[in-house]
């Protein structure tokens, strides 16, 4: 397994987790907190895929598609302590906005040349210090977040999944 691959593999096993914490969830349960303080899934959905494109354009500038106006806005960390639902998407809008931006980035994986993924990025994320990290950072964004969906399911009375 080469690194494009490698780095396919774990974004794939990452939207696996995902899916599998998010496809029982209602619109409504998105908006549950596992603790007053902590974020909401509807807002770190917001947020994840916000990141995940703002992480694409430090890797190609102008190659993305702008997501709908006012989307990153309302998914900040002034709105994370917002509970009013009409502030935020479905889960479905959520997902279909994920599934774009997942494709974009699997996009720009496939047209990078091998060396291309030691091409350095400054100032992308701690931790990315070339192009290639910045593929596996994106899995490991959305698997650290999904991990909080985990206490989430069970607070509302779900069964573990894994």
């Amino acid at each position: 397994m080469d690194i494009k691959q490698g780095a396919k593999t774990s974004l794939a096993q990452a939207d696996l987790v995902v899916n599998y914490y998010l496809q029982d969830l209602t619109d409504a349960e998105l908006l549950a907190r596992p603790l007053p303080d902590c974020n909401h899934i509807a807002w770190q959905l917001g947020h994840l895929i916000s990141a995940e494109r703002m992480m694409l354009e430090k890797l190609a500038p102008g190659k993305t598609e702008p997501l709908p106006e006012g989307f990153e806005a309302a998914h900040n960390k002034e709105t994370a302590k917002i509970d009013d639902a009409s502030k935020f998407r479905s889960k479905d809008e959520y997902l279909k906005l994920a599934a774009g931006v997942r494709a974009q980035t699997l996009s720009l994986l496939e047209a990078m040349s091998a060396e291309d993924f030691d091409r350095p990025l400054e100032n992308a994320m701690p931790g990315v210090k070339v192009a290639g990290d910045l593929f596996f950072f994106i899995s490991m964004h959305w698997l650290m977040h999904s991990g909080q969906w985990a206490i989430v399911r069970r607070s509302l009375g779900r069964p573990p999944l894994f």
